[in-house]
């Protein structure tokens, strides 16, 4: 980007606010909102779809009612696969945005959760000459689009595509080398075509923030006085060319412990780069189910078991302690169908297994953390 950048390097992602009651605890929101801003730094992201459009109603009550419009960045998002499926609906999001939020213009506006099964909108409604053309009004300082999926379409997308000027990706250390998130092969990609970036995910949803033992000890051993999430956002902030690193804070205490080490912001020196690989190397020796969501074991089972799904569940737990999380994401594929539960042990899936997995025993203890006897 030609722009100089202002506002530091941390974002605000307006995704996971504190609740109270049925709606936001809009106090609690201002205090967060104005120590940030106090602390210097200015860039907030939200989206259309965020709680069904509170999100960005709020970005009104908490930002564009309360500051001049030249004192914050913000960012939001086009959906073009939520909703009704028509041109009018789906590119009037844009106009909702602006009216919901009072911004009068968007600093970024991104094409929201790009993959291989959320492309197709983006293209039929020709999203990318219209958001092009917001810009060119002046209603849109900067645009591009988050992203979840793999490096091959990621290339292919910024070659059909070469004025983007940023792509936001899922980077954190914990998913840095998984096979099944490709950070490190979708961050080479961005870098090849010289695109700016922004983070999301830095803490992967808090996992990070309160990690599995292990991982807790070697980060702690190096400095008793950093927070673990700490850790997490520096890594991502350090990495070239990201520009922004969004976290989605839920309290006082989480802006607080942020701006504390992003308002003077330092790189990883090499030795702190050790101890994140020291951190990497603890998480990988943690007793966890070393599935990579190939699914080559859901084609051949002839009950349908969602075995990466339900494998992805147990790791929660067993990865990152988050029990509840685990359980809640288990109920949910039993609320969609068949479970660990209706596996009949035909060996199938450990025939395809390309990790060699005991699928069968594994499903076993699915089923056993998950789903009490009946009597």
């Amino acid at each position: 980007m030609s722009e100089t950048q202002t506002g530091g390097k941390l974002g605000f992602g307006l995704m996971r606010l504190p609740r109270r009651g049925e709606g936001y605890d809009i106090e609690q929101c201002k205090e967060m909102v104005d120590l940030f801003l106090a602390s210097g730094m200015t860039y907030f992201d939200t989206a259309y779809v965020y709680d069904d459009g509170e999100s960005e109603r709020a970005v009104r009550t908490l930002l564009t009612e309360r500051y001049p419009r030249e004192k914050f960045e913000l960012a939001t998002k086009l959906s073009a696969w939520y909703g009704p499926q028509d041109l009018e609906t789906v590119r009037s999001q844009f106009q909702i945005s602006l009216e919901r939020t009072g911004a009068g213009y968007f600093d970024a506006y991104l094409c929201h959760c790009l993959s291989s099964r959320k492309l197709a909108p983006f293209d039929q409604f020709a999203i990318w000459d219209f958001v092009r053309e917001q810009q060119a009004k002046g209603l849109i300082k900067r645009w591009g689009f988050s992203y979840h999926d793999g490096p091959e379409l990621l290339d292919q997308i910024l070659t059909d595509h070469p004025d983007v000027d940023f792509v936001q990706l899922q980077l954190n250390y914990a998913d840095w080398e998984d096979p099944r998130v490709q950070s490190r092969a979708n961050y080479e990609v961005a870098r090849k075509h010289g695109k700016d970036i922004v983070v999301m995910e830095p803490v992967k949803g808090g996992a990070l923030a309160d990690p599995h033992p292990s991982i807790r000890k070697v980060l702690e051993a190096a400095d008793p006085n950093a927070s673990c999430a700490c850790w997490a956002v520096r890594f991502a902030a350090s990495l070239e060319g990201v520009r922004t690193v969004l976290s989605g804070m839920s309290s006082t205490e989480q802006v607080r412990d942020n701006v504390s080490y992003m308002k003077h912001f330092q790189p990883l020196t090499e030795a702190e780069q050790q101890v994140i690989r020291d951190a990497q190397k603890a998480l990988s020796e943690v007793d966890s189910i070393r599935c990579t969501g190939c699914k080559y074991c859901v084609a051949g089972c002839p009950k349908h078991v969602p075995i990466p799904q339900i494998f992805a569940a147990r790791n929660k737990e067993l990865i990152w302690n988050q029990m509840d999380k685990a359980r809640n994401s288990y109920l949910e594929i039993k609320e969609n169908g068949p479970t660990a539960k209706d596996c009949i042990g035909c060996g199938r899936c450990e025939q395809t297994c390309p990790q060699h997995l005991d699928v069968i025993q594994k499903l076993r203890e699915c089923a056993a953390a998950y789903e009490p006897v009946e009597a």
